[in-house]
């Protein structure tokens, strides 16, 4: 891995050197975009929708669009005199409970790793978090941007996970978030009983990216010049449920077969406490009417003893 930054932990009057990594990489598979016939790439030239000129880097500048058509223009200077542009410290600013941010707020995921002599600073930092099961928000300027961040231990290692700011979380405004929709409680028993049944221990080994496996075989089989296996169809996402009670039912019972389980057993959760009570009823008008038959073969028979006599 190559540190893509180099600077040093604030913690009171402790200073930590450490080099940031990017703890993560997207596999996705890229492609080039090339001309059909002869796979050559597509080139691209940077001109000015003004006078139409093909222009070179020196002589590109970033603008902010004002308004009206008019462009405010920042040089290389202006960005100069921030201070960000010198800044090399992640500032501790305070130590809370991971609990109390909410995951919308995470960006990216970066390591720590103690640069010369900071390896024990580095160390008693990280058991000091762990011990306090507690996350440090701190400050950072990557970038020519500051952003806010936390640090926490994981694997041993303290890994700095880049934040949204709060303004920019947008809020949700739906129209059914001011619908009055009430669920019934059997169907919120069948829910449950949906989640119990396929509810598990995350292990985030065990999921792969089907796509990306199977367009690497298609990818694979074309530069060894043969056939591309056809990957096995998806099964088709259901249609939009009419009746919602069925649907749970048919998820449970789904859900119950692919663990193994009798989906008979308990799948309509609280929906079926009653059923036992119908089964019995007609059990127990059964009984009472074998008793009556064979009291009318008894008087039958008493009957015809009597004549004879």
């Amino acid at each position: 891995m190559r540190a893509i930054w180099k600077g040093a932990v604030s913690f009171g009057l402790v200073s930590i050197a450490v080099k940031l990594y990017s703890a993560t990489e997207e596999k996705d598979i890229r492609f080039h975009q090339v001309h059909r016939t002869d796979g050559g790439r597509i080139k691209y030239q940077r001109t000015c929708s003004v006078d139409g000129e093909v222009v070179t880097y020196d002589d590109i500048a970033k603008g902010y669009d004002i308004g009206g058509g008019e462009m405010v223009i920042l040089t290389d200077e202006d960005f100069a005199e921030l201070p960000l542009s010198t800044s090399r410290a992640i500032d501790v600013l305070e130590f809370v409970p991971s609990e109390q941010i909410d995951p919308i707020l995470f960006a990216k995921a970066y390591y720590l790793e103690p640069e010369g002599q900071a390896a024990k600073p580095y160390v008693l930092l990280r058991d000091a978090l762990r011990d306090a099961d507690r996350v440090a928000i701190v400050k950072i300027a990557i970038r020519q941007r500051e952003q806010l961040a936390t640090l926490r231990v994981r694997d041993d290692v303290l890994v700095l996970n880049t934040m949204m700011w709060p303004d920019e979380v947008r809020t949700p405004e739906f129209g059914f978030l001011d619908d009055d929709i009430e669920t019934r409680p059997a169907e919120l028993a069948m829910a449950s009983s949906l989640i119990d049944s396929m509810a598990g221990s995350f292990k985030p080994e065990e999921f792969t990216d089907n796509y990306r496996a199977a367009l690497q075989e298609v990818i694979d089989a074309k530069v060894e010049g043969r056939e591309v296996v056809q990957p096995e169809e998806a099964e088709e996402a259901p249609a939009a449920a009419i009746d919602l009670m069925a649907a749970l039912k048919a998820s449970v019972e789904r859900a119950k077969q692919a663990r193994g389980e009798n989906p008979s057993s308990g799948t309509d959760g609280a929906v079926k406490k009653s059923a036992p009570a119908k089964k019995a009823a007609p059990a127990a008008k059964k009984a009472p009417a074998k008793k009556t038959a064979s009291a009318r073969k008894t008087t039958t028979a008493a009957k015809a003893t009597k004549k004879s006599a």
